[in-house]
């Protein structure tokens, strides 16, 4: 009788378990399989539901065929060519697809690699700009060592190119925004740029509101401007998150390789190329943009590769994911899927000005991902601190953020909207920032004080 009870207790998760996971030294014996499955997995009860993190452009969801492919490759080390040859081959055939999304030209040699994701690939471009800027000035008699090279870029970056810039001890040139834009001043940019700067950083797609800059006039106020001196400089344009969304369904004017200027562009496989996160590309228009030195050969994995990537030893599976993605979907599958993901976003923008007390800075039309601050109402005793906070209660994450250098006064709110998130859940969403609003303007206790909390929530 007693076997019987005991087997029918441990039919209840966690029934007759009584062992404590290690949190500062491994325990003496091991666990049973099972028994270590159930712990760890009940150690992430309490953790936020992905596909409800509205804060992260990462991608929540994959087909079960390709986390089924993924799961089966795991092992494979990306780093090993010649171990792995045919994972090699399926990682330069994404090269190619995204070298043609880009509008790659034919009379030029483009060469580019997989990351861990678009932060490795930011570093990639910034040390290739470095390595050519130093070159060049060198070339033509400039003490590279009187002071600090410098990069251009709006204050709307992502911190990957504030860690580039410590790393590699370059001075951060940020161009501030307007109000009235929130992307790259394109009066103001080149009065940032010297014979020190290593190059300007377009992003298409910022991480604050999800704004485009505009890389084609950015190229047109290059172009007159190296004319004028030997000291060139050129574009690297950061598509962490437009890069795999404006090819299918973004506004229609250049901003890739089309364009003289623009050498190298880096985009998140993880992002709008709708793979699990751990996935970056970055892509160099022709060879001769990525200085030799940034190229390594490896001899003692069993056959003579080269190598440019920072990290080294890493899961293949990534890679097989997005080449998973490629083969599935194709240009109208992306296309159709981005659509759709945008039209939902749009929907959420219409639904909040609606309600009349927000003003959209972002309604999702170019990029799916909608921004909004609050109207001034004196009356009004809540902020946006304190609706990311009355969400959260329903499971959403939304974070509210205070905008960058010069505008650091005016604290916004943002949602991006991924593959997953269907029409049914923009409901959902939508009755639950009704009910937080409700419940926020009609309570007795608030808080405190509306005042200044920084950055609520995963913003990048």
């Amino acid at each position: 009788m007693k076997k019987d009870c005991m087997e029918h207790m441990a039919a209840f998760p966690g029934g007759t378990i009584e062992e404590l996971l290690p949190t500062k030294k491994l325990m003496k014996d091991p666990l049973d399989p099972d028994i270590a499955y159930r712990l760890v997995l009940d150690e992430l009860l309490d953790e936020g539901v992905a596909r409800q993190n509205l804060a992260t452009f990462c991608q929540t969801y994959m087909e079960p065929e390709a986390t089924r492919l993924m799961s089966l490759t795991l092992e494979k080390n990306a780093i090993d060519k010649s171990e792995y040859p045919q994972t090699a081959q399926l990682e330069m055939r994404c090269v190619n697809i995204i070298a043609d999304l880009w509008h790659a030209r034919k009379d030029e040699r483009f060469i580019g690699t997989s990351t861990v994701g678009s932060s490795e690939a930011c570093m990639l471009g910034g040390m290739a700009m470095k390595f050519r800027w130093r070159e060049n000035a060198a070339s033509h008699g400039l003490d590279v060592n009187a002071r600090k090279p410098n990069l251009v870029i709006s204050a709307g970056y992502q911190v990957c190119w504030e860690k580039f810039c410590v790393y590699w001890d370059i001075e951060l040139r940020r161009v501030p925004m307007k109000w009235d834009r929130l992307s790259l001043d394109l009066e103001k940019v080149m009065d940032y740029v010297d014979e020190y700067t290593i190059g300007i950083v377009g992003i298409q797609g910022n991480t604050y509101t999800g704004k485009l800059d505009d890389i084609q006039g950015l190229d047109r106020l290059v172009e007159a401007h190296n004319k004028t001196t030997p000291y060139k400089v050129y574009i690297h344009v950061d598509g962490a998150s437009g890069g795999m969304f404006t090819p299918f369904c973004g506004p229609n004017r250049p901003w890739d390789f089309r364009l003289k200027n623009v050498v190298s562009i880096n985009t998140s496989g993880h992002k709008y190329g709708l793979v699990y996160p751990g996935v970056g590309w970055i892509l160099w228009r022709d060879e001769k943009f990525l200085p030799k030195e940034l190229v390594f050969d490896v001899s003692y994995l069993g056959g003579d590769m080269p190598t440019m990537a920072i990290n080294f030893s890493r899961s293949a599976s990534h890679i097989i994911g997005q080449y998973y993605n490629f083969s599935r979907m194709g240009f109208d599958g992306y296309r159709v899927v981005h659509e759709k993901t945008r039209k939902i976003a749009m929907y959420i923008a219409k639904e909040l000005k609606e309600l009349g007390i927000f003003e959209l800075l972002n309604d999702g039309d170019e990029m799916p991902i909608v921004c909004w601050k609050l109207k001034a109402d004196e009356n009004r005793k809540w902020n946006l601190y304190d609706l990311a906070d009355r969400i959260r209660m329903s499971g959403w994450q939304v974070p509210a953020y205070p905008l960058p250098q010069d505008l650091e006064t005016i604290v916004i709110q943002r949602a991006v909207i991924r593959a997953d998130f269907s029409r049914q859940l923009a409901i959902h969403f939508i009755d639950d920032f009704r009910r937080a609003v409700k419940e926020l303007d009609e309570a007795r206790i608030l808080p405190g004080p509306a005042t200044d909390k920084g950055v609520y929530g995963f913003t990048h």
